[in-house]
């Protein structure tokens, strides 16, 4: 690549491991307001661009991170710092890391576009392109799908900042890229697929690669739990008798699966195998312990009384219609009905697709958190004991992660948290990859965010989240956290082993978009809006349903 004087722009004054000082070059030496590189025009001292550092026969590039000192009106002279991302070999091939370091007085030059597009030069082959450069309109950002998805990956950004947007964006690209991807999202605001007023339904993905499915029509019921999660289901934690019922619990189940497993022709079960067993029979058990007498009635059991709470909140449950699709399902009744669920489940029924949607939004709030649970262990299982899972990889997208994967431990929510925790440390051995997107960094599992290889951090204002994220990247990218408070609405900084640098993205804006752009009030409130059915929207809530 052409190294003349055409393209220098300052020299380094100091250099440390993972930060290079430089001055901007004077008025005197020649400084410019634009440099003319092929058809792109840059402005030397703008944050957030790329530079490349010449020192005899190695070129090393780096981001520009902080300007400062500058006369007034002009960036000559000005001091900046510089984060090394990588150098380029003899023959321009760029690679991550810095293994010679250049001394001070080494050249800093503008990034070339060829410079910057040979960071991308092998990723460019996989054709994942999300979105492009903000500083370099004409460069597209090309990642590794495989790194993405096997390594696992976290969208993270406060509300407003473009999740969804970069969620739908994301996995439009993905499916193009990939005919034969199977991917199942959570979709807990019914932003993804949707019913318009008309009745219509509406998709943020091409129809013939989607499956929308409403969590309650899928019907994922109770006896495909694992025992900790029909504890997070059923007993209070606070509750002084939470031992004492957790115990008879573990009893009564497991009594009832080993009688299942039996008329299945199988030797023997754990407590946690997809095995039907009846929820109005563990009620009916645990009543008859709590309400037992000997001695004619004169003395009680020693269980008397203790599984009041107990009763009180299954009972309401089992005749509240809300819950009917986990606790009194209509279709799985039986062991034998596991197959055909998961046929549905993973996109292999009919019809056939790429991207499985999960509408949780009708599902009620106090049970939604162990349902998503639910849904992420049975794509883990699946491939857990799916022994052609190399050709077959499931990536799950879990939509407000921070609800049911919380950081803090003994929580109501204890098993479902340990679950998906399972997948984000075991699910790339078995072709499970996770994504998690999150308005709540600092409330999301450490435990997951620390197993990400990627991540794709928009806006984030929050002092806390900004904190956490900073601790959570690798070390020498952290200090790049700094920008995430300028970043505009779906602009991006992506970071980990999906891109072959840290990288500044705006990302492409989805085609269609998803259901969730903010209400324009204002608009709202100067037009002329026809009188509510407001008794279609009382049928709505009656029937729980959009």
């Amino acid at each position: 690549m052409d190294a003349s004087d055409d393209s220098l722009i300052g020299r380094i004054t100091e250099v440390r491991a993972g930060r290079f000082a430089a001055r901007l070059l004077s008025d005197e030496e020649g400084f410019r307001n634009e440099v003319s590189l092929g058809d792109e025009v840059q402005h030397p001292g703008q944050v957030g661009t790329y530079v490349s550092i010449r020192n005899g026969t190695f070129r090393i590039l780096a981001l520009v991170r902080e300007v400062s000192g500058g006369a007034a009106g002009s960036a000559a002279g000005s001091a900046m710092q510089l984060v090394p991302l990588g150098e380029f070999n003899d023959k321009g091939a760029f690679s991550r890391g810095v293994r010679r370091y250049p001394v001070p007085g080494a050249e800093v030059h503008a990034a070339s576009p060829q410079e910057i597009n040979a960071v991308f030069a092998r990723t460019r082959n996989l054709r994942f392109n999300p979105g492009y450069l903000p500083n370099h309109p004409a460069t597209g950002v090309y990642l590794d799908p495989s790194a993405l998805c096997s390594r696992h990956f976290a969208i993270l950004g406060q509300s407003g900042a473009g999740k969804s947007w970069t969620v739908a964006s994301l996995l439009q690209r993905m499916l193009a890229s990939a005919p034969r991807a199977h991917i199942i999202l959570l979709d807990l605001h019914g932003e993804y697929c949707w019913r318009g007023a008309d009745g219509v339904l509406h998709s943020a993905f091409p129809p013939m690669a989607t499956r929308a499915m409403d969590a309650r029509e899928l019907e994922i019921p109770y006896w495909l739990m694992s025992f900790a999660e029909l504890v997070d289901l059923l007993i209070e934690r606070d509750d002084p008798a939470a031992s004492i019922q957790t115990a008879f619990l573990r009893e009564t189940v497991f009594e009832l699966k080993r009688r299942s497993a039996r008329e299945l022709g199988l030797e023997g079960v754990s407590i946690d195998a997809p095995v039907y067993f009846s929820l109005q029979e563990v009620y009916e058990r645990f009543k008859e312990a709590n309400e037992h007498r000997t001695d004619f009635g004169k003395t009680k059991g020693p269980l008397f009384g203790q599984f009041d709470d107990f009763l009180l909140k299954l009972g309401s449950r089992l005749h509240d219609v809300r819950y009917d699709f986990l606790l009194n399902p209509a279709r799985r009744t039986r062991s034998e009905s596991l197959p055909d669920l998961l046929r549905d489940f993973v996109g292999l029924g009919e019809p056939r697709c790429q991207i499985s949607v999960i509408d949780l939004s009708p599902v009620p709030f106090d049970v939604r958190p162990t349902v998503s649970a639910q849904i992420g262990r049975l794509a883990f299982e699946f491939n857990y004991w799916n022994l052609d899972r190399r050709e077959f990889p499931i990536l799950l997208v879990c939509e407000e992660a921070h609800t049911y994967i919380p950081r803090e431990r003994a929580t109501q929510y204890e098993g479902t948290r340990k679950s998906m925790e399972r997948i984000a440390k075991e699910g790339r051995k078995y072709g499970v990859g996770l994504a998690v997107v999150s308005q709540r960094p600092h409330e999301l599992s450490e435990t997951v965010l620390s197993q990400c290889g990627s991540y794709i951090c928009l806006r984030i204002s929050n002092p806390d989240d900004q904190a956490y994220v900073r601790k959570l990247v690798p070390e020498g990218e952290a200090d790049l956290v700094d920008v995430l408070t300028a970043l505009g609405r779906g602009e991006a900084l992506i970071l980990g082993e999906a891109t072959p640098l840290p990288v500044r993205c705006q990302i492409f804006r989805p085609d269609p978009p998803p259901n969730s752009n903010d209400v324009d009030f204002h608009k709202a409130w100067n037009a002329d809006t026809a009188d509510l059915d407001i008794g279609a929207i009382v049928r709505r809530w009656w029937n729980q349903g959009r």
